[in-house]
């Protein structure tokens, strides 16, 4: 069983950079996927991006890519994601959630774990 905490989302004006952090629980979180995904109002909850057991390989969602960058400390137990040029449209719930596999995933049905999500509102 894993528990995951996200933290770090708030209020932030457009080009704005924020670093979001999920904290896991467990022994073996080295062995996890992780995943990053969003959900605005009335919109499906879209990939953002993943990370491998490892953190040697990354995957990154169109609207996001080079603007975010996903990194993940094992010996702490916590997958980031650096949020940089920030727009209106990446106001939504950030959630994290791994998946008991190592390699990357981007279909959110895949992950085992989900963590309560943090609030991201960006103010144009």
């Amino acid at each position: 069983q894993v528990q995951l905490v996200e933290s770090g989302g708030g209020l932030v004006q457009a080009e704005d950079s924020l670093r979001l952090s999920c904290a896991a629980s467990g022994r073996t979180f080295s062995s996890y996927g992780v995943g990053w995904f969003r959900q605005a109002p009335g919109k499906e909850r879209e990939f953002v991006a993943a990370i491998s057991g490892s953190g040697g390989s990354t995957y990154y969602g169109d609207s996001v890519k080079g603007r975010f960058t996903i990194s993940r400390d094992n010996a702490k137990n916590t997958v980031y994601l650096q949020m940089s040029s920030l727009k209106a449209e990446g106001t939504a719930v950030y959630y994290c959630a791994a998946r008991r596999a190592s390699l990357i995933q981007v279909n959110r049905y895949e992950y085992d774990y989900w963590g309560q999500g943090t609030q991201v509102t960006v103010s144009s």
